[in-house]
């Protein structure tokens, strides 16, 4: 694998872990110009090489790194914690033709002085969204399964995570085969590797392997949402 990325400088890291221990505008806004250039800066081109790998296997998936990169903002709006920074950099990759407000399935990675997380999937989406992945998974159970059901797939990412509701979601058979899986409020794969790996080129060998096996996963659950979209455009253009 070439790329030019050799790894979070040092600086990064100590600076996200300084800021886990001073998280108030006061400590961050006079070492803004550290955060740009140590975290963000290094993160867009991480974001950019993952980007370059993604080519050969996932290319719809490939975008605008910038746009990729989450705010270093929380959003404390509903959370007792008021903190107003998070102390990691974090990255969400999605089809390009759908974006954050469309619930869909996609990858994501996040560097902190603690670990790195590498995950996919489908999180808390809204009731039209999960009903149509459920439906999917229904009809396709084999399908799904082995996208996640394999050795490779749980050597570099562990086993399927995801809430489950205690009923039968509505509108399914209790006794159907795959009612473990229908019943789940969400699909991930979420696997956390070692924070030393952050500051030299393994990382982005690391992050690319597990999104590679993730790809089937992801698409088996963006498949009907792409035929949704895909609808939806179709009357829209029909409408005008």
């Amino acid at each position: 694998m070439k790329s030019g990325f050799k790894g979070f400088p040092t600086e990064g890291i100590a600076f996200l872990r300084d800021l886990k221990k001073h998280n108030d505008r006061e400590w961050f806004m006079p070492r803004k110009a550290i955060f740009e250039e140590k975290v963000r800066q290094p993160m867009i081109e991480l974001v950019a090489a993952v980007h370059g790998e993604m080519a050969r296997f996932a290319r719809e998936y490939v975008g605008e790194p910038g746009k990729c990169v989450y705010r270093i903002y929380r959003d404390t709006r509903f959370s007792k914690d008021k903190t107003p920074y998070k102390a990691f950099a974090s990255a969400l990759m999605l089809r390009n033709t759908f974006d954050k407000r469309d619930g869909s399935a996609g990858y994501y990675f996040s560097v902190s002085p603690e670990s790195i997380e590498v995950a996919g999937g489908i999180y808390k989406p809204d009731r039209d969204t999960l009903l149509a992945v459920r439906q999917h998974i229904a009809a396709n159970t084999p399908a799904f399964r082995a996208t996640w059901e394999n050795r490779k797939v749980k050597k570099l990412l562990g086993e399927l995570r995801g809430e489950t509701l205690s009923r039968v979601p509505k509108g399914f058979d209790a006794d159907h085969p795959a009612i473990d899986l229908l019943k789940r409020k969400h699909y991930l794969l979420d696997i956390e590797l070692d924070a030393a790996i952050a500051t030299g080129p393994r990382l982005l060998t690391e992050v690319v392997a597990r999104i590679e096996a993730m790809t089937p996963f992801i698409e088996f659950l963006n498949q009907p949402l792409v035929r949704r979209k895909a609808k939806q455009k179709r009357e829209e253009r029909f409408l005008r």
